[in-house]
Formats: structure tokens, C-alpha cells, sequence
């Protein structure tokens, strides 16, 4: 009788069986990077209040704590509007200030006063100056992204070149007028076309504070759309998101958000930039529940250590948003070599 054929060894390579692999290392959860995050701001801001106290401890106390608020205030604000601005965009290399903001709010600051002139409009300080600012920034950006995203068109090209040309037609302007101010006007002008955080009014505080708190109401009760946004408008809708809608929406709480903080201490430009790509790195995770939460806490880590670096190390040597621009600056074009897009 024949024999039957003999199983020989198996060719290829052989299975580890999972109990003998390596392990591999794990990446700490969002969750706790996040509560990283939120100690390193507290310990920032604690630092902020205490350091150098020198006289009155309720006087000192007093005047940091409304700068610290407006700090908190202007980093949630900025990074914020820029990750709910990249996400519809679909572009981490964008914000908000593509636009012209800051070329808009230096072109308002200029018209505001060559119209009322230098003492009239430094008495104009107050609740009816800042709903003016706050009312013409959204307007007129609701008005153009509307245009932009909500048209025939959805172009991230034509985005970008009506920024430019935008952008350059309001410093174009604004150069034009400041042209026609005497030399006490353009003192006037010039303190207020740089972001400070010092001296800032108590009650717009609380009147922009009230506003971002109602945008973030919003916001947080979309933050299951804003994942469904980012995989593009195909599948927003197939998904069962009116995009249309919520996109609109969405650009209304970005020039909100954008046009409280310019209108409060003045234009942070690549600020947001910065902030929204290290949240990205931070969390390791593309969805809003963590990466705007983490943004927040970057953007106040960023300019309370900042400022604390400055005046207890540096001396106050230069301006902490002059820094946060030029590395905000330095990121974008790290970012476009790179050529980083979502």
C-alpha cells in the first residue's frame, strides 16, 4: 500500500504568540495630559499672583488678578476661534486672522480717531466703543465668510486671496488716514494698535467675559458636530450634519470670539496658530472634546507664563506679545515648509 503524503514544515515566518511580545509603550491618555496641562496654568497663574509682591498685598492683588483675567480671557478667546476656524477650513496652516482682522480693528482705531480726534476719543472709552468694535468686526467678517463658505464657491484658495487683498486694502486705508493726523493723534493711535494687557477696564472685562461664556455654551454643545465637520462636507451630510447650517453658525462664534479679544487689549495675530498645532501634539488626538479644552489651557499657559518670565526674569525687556507673534511667526513657516494640512 502507498503512503500518503508527508506533512513537511510550514514555509514563512511563525506567529509570536501575543504573550511573548514585547510591550509596547503606551502613550499617556488625553485625559491626563490634559490634567497636566490644567496644573502647569494654575501653577503659572499662582505664580503670576504671588511673586514679588512689594507694598499693598490687596492692592498688587487687585491689579494682577484683572490682568490675569484678561489674559485667561484673551488665550481661551484666540485659541478657541482658531481650532473651530481650522476645522471647518480644513487647514492647520489658517486662523482667523487670515482675514484682516487686525488690519480691520487698526483701520476702525485710525477712522475712530482722526473723527473724534486725540482727547475726544480717548475719553471715548468704554461700553459704547467696545460694542462698536465687537458689532463692526463681526459684521463685517459674518458678512464674508458667509460669502466665502456659504456661496456657489467654496474655495480655500479664493479664502486665502480675499484675506490677502483684504488685508492689504485695510492697511492701505489705515496708512492713508494716518497720514492726515497731527503728531498728538498718532501718539494716541499708536498706543493702541499693540496688544497689552495692563490697565484694562473692569467692566468690559465682564461684559466680554458674559459674551465668550455665552459662545461657549454654544460651542460646547456642538463639539460632537465639529468632529463630523472635519471629515469634510461628503460626509458631514451623509452623516446626517446640515453643514451649511453649521458652518454658518460656526463662523459666527469664530468672529465673536475673535472680534471680543481684538476689541479688549488689541491684534494677536499668529497667537492662535501657535496654540491650536502644540494642542494637536499635546492631546494626539483630533477630537474637539479634548483639543479645545487643550488649546484653552495653552493659550492662558502661554501668555501668563509669558508675562511672568518677562517681569520676573527678564525685566520687562520687550513686550510678551511681541514673543508670542515672533514664535506664532516662526511656526507658520515651519508649518508651510513642512507643508502641514489636515
Amino acid at each position: 500500500m502507498a503512503a500518503g503524503p508527508v506533512a513537511g514544515p510550514v514555509a514563512g515566518p511563525v506567529a509570536t504568540p501575543p504573550a511573548l511580545r514585547p510591550a509596547q509603550p503606551r502613550r499617556p491618555r488625553p485625559a491626563y495630559r490634559l490634567t497636566g496641562l490644567a496644573i502647569l496654568t494654575l501653577t503659572a497663574c499662582a505664580l503670576f499672583l504671588v511673586l514679588d509682591v512689594e507694598g499693598s498685598w490687596s492692592f498688587v492683588l487687585e491689579r494682577r488678578i484683572t490682568t490675569l483675567a484678561a489674559m485667561t480671557l484673551v488665550g481661551y478667546a484666540v485659541a478657541v476661534s482658531t481650532v473651530l476656524f481650522q476645522t471647518i477650513t480644513h487647514n492647520r496652516i489658517l486662523t482667523p486672522g487670515i482675514m484682516g482682522f487686525d488690519a480691520l480693528y487698526v483701520l476702525l482705531q485710525s477712522v475712530l480717531v482722526i473723527a473724534l480726534g486725540s482727547h475726544t476719543s480717548g475719553t471715548f472709552d468704554g461700553p459704547l466703543r467696545w460694542a462698536l468694535e465687537v458689532g463692526l468686526m463681526v459684521g463685517a467678517s459674518a458678512l464674508l465668510f458667509r460669502w466665502l463658505f456659504l456661496g456657489q464657491r467654496r474655495d480655500l484658495y479664493l479664502l486665502v486671496l480675499a484675506g490677502v487683498v483684504l488685508g492689504t486694502l485695510f492697511r492701505s486705508l489705515s496708512a492713508f488716514v494716518q497720514r492726515l493726523l497731527d503728531p498728538n493723534q498718532f501718539v494716541v493711535l499708536q498706543q493702541r494698535l499693540f496688544a497689552s494687557f495692563t490697565g484694562v477696564d473692569e467692566e468690559l472685562l465682564g461684559l466680554s467675559a458674559a459674551l465668550v461664556a455665552a459662545v461657549s455654551v454654544v460651542a460646547w454643545s456642538l463639539r460632537r458636530s465639529f468632529d463630523v465637520l472635519a471629515l469634510g462636507r461628503e460626509a458631514a451630510t451623509s452623516l446626517g450634519v446640515d453643514h451649511r447650517r453649521t458652518v454658518g453658525l460656526v463662523l459666527v462664534l469664530v468672529a465673536t470670539l475673535v472680534a471680543v479679544s481684538t476689541a479688549l487689549v488689541g491684534p494677536v495675530t499668529f497667537f492662535g496658530l501657535l496654540v491650536a498645532n502644540l494642542a494637536y501634539a499635546v492631546v494626539g488626538t483630533p477630537r474637539h472634546r479634548w483639543t479645545l479644552p487643550a488649546a484653552a489651557l495653552l493659550g492662558v499657559l502661554a501668555l501668563v507664563g509669558g508675562q511672568t518670565l518677562l517681569e520676573h526674569v527678564l525685566g520687562l525687556a520687550t513686550p510678551v506679545s511681541v514673543v508670542i507673534e515672533f514664535l506664532g511667526g516662526l511656526t507658520l513657516l515651519v508649518l508651510l515648509v513642512r507643508g502641514a494640512r489636515t
